[in-house]
């Protein structure tokens, strides 16, 4: 077996950063220690014994949360690509003889940061650190949904119905209730049945940065979080979104609240759109797709956006890991201001 040098890892890493390694550019950019504070409560549980191995650093534990969250690996997988990529390892800051954690450790870890109810106030400091940095929320906002499927449960239809009226069926045992997500819920869209959970997004006009997020099941209406979602703090009062949200009783909301409504307007068969409505239509979506770009890199980047989590506690952990993913790596795209 051939053995390598120093040379050979510096070469192999020249190489890397000549084609672009992405991780490098989030090293580069983002302060990961301004994560640190929040994380290390979870290791403020008075420890029994000092015997043992050290627990691993936190911060490196929620990197690996990062990148498992922008390609969308299991736990299995990513200790598998960690130990396997030079390119995860440098960005983890691993030795070739430092210990990796395994996929069980990564759970753990991803469990005590939802029981500790971090992921959202993660998520908000970033976006602190973002507007510190320049990146304030300019030009308007769109608010959009995106359904996020988990496998699909083959129940019976008396389970099903017993399951949406908020009751586990008496016949199940343990084993088989850990395997089935009885928080999830059906949707159609487009023609297509979809199960799983929905990811509700508010995207400034300017940055394309995900400003807030809320995670629900896939039956539950877009408009329904749709109030709670807007960020009073955007320099434009401009509001961008599809017809699923447009009602007179959301544009009056709008309205008093002193945004501006730009709600996309939708036909039916005994009133169809008039030609002004039609202009008027495109013009906004220019400004609505670019929430198309959010949900696009997040597939993209995924490859295919399957939750691997059962219930509603775990799904919004992943979701909201996801949506602070997808924030840091969108600005290391965009680079520091000023």
């Amino acid at each position: 077996m051939m053995q390598t040098g120093l040379f050979d890892w510096h070469d192999r890493f020249e190489k890397l950063n000549k084609n672009g390694d992405p991780l490098l550019k989030l090293n580069q950019v983002i302060d990961w220690e301004i994560f640190r504070e929040p994380l290390e409560k979870i290791r403020h549980k008075e420890r029994k014994s000092n015997a043992g191995a050290k627990p691993y650093d936190v911060v490196r534990m929620f990197k690996i949360l990062i990148i498992q969250s922008l390609y969308n690996l299991s736990d299995d997988r990513i200790e598998f690509q960690i130990l396997d990529r030079i390119s995860f390892m440098r960005f983890l800051d691993l030795g070739l003889g430092d210990r990796v954690p395994d996929a069980k450790t990564i759970w753990l870890f991803r469990e005590q940061i939802t029981e500790a109810g971090l992921i959202k106030p993660l998520f908000e400091q970033f976006d602190a650190c973002l507007r510190e940095n320049g990146f304030l929320a300019q030009k308007g906002q769109i608010v959009d949904a995106s359904i996020i499927e988990t496998p699909r449960q083959r129940n019976s239809r008396e389970e099903n119905k017993r399951i949406k009226e908020g009751d586990v069926p008496e016949d199940w045992d343990e084993s088989k209730k850990r395997q089935k997500d009885t928080d999830a819920r059906w949707a159609k869209k487009n023609g297509q049945n979809y199960y799983g959970y929905k990811n509700h997004i508010c995207v400034d006009v300017k940055h394309k940065l995900i400003r807030d997020y809320d995670v629900t099941d896939a039956a539950v209406h877009d408009s329904q979080v749709f109030d709670q979602l807007l960020d009073e703090s955007n320099s434009s009062r401009d509001v961008y979104a599809d017809s699923a949200y447009r009602s007179e009783e959301s544009v009056e909301r709008l309205r008093k609240r002193g945004f501006r409504a730009h709600l996309q307007r939708k036909g039916c068969r005994n009133r169809k759109l008039t030609e002004w409505e039609k202009r008027g239509n495109r013009t906004r979506a220019r400004k609505r797709s670019r929430v198309e770009h959010v949900f696009g890199v997040q597939a993209m980047m995924a490859g295919s956006l399957i939750l691997r989590t059962i219930g509603r506690v775990r799904a919004k952990a992943k979701i909201g890991l996801m949506n602070l993913a997808y924030n840091i790596n969108r600005y290391s795209m965009l680079g520091k201001v000023g």
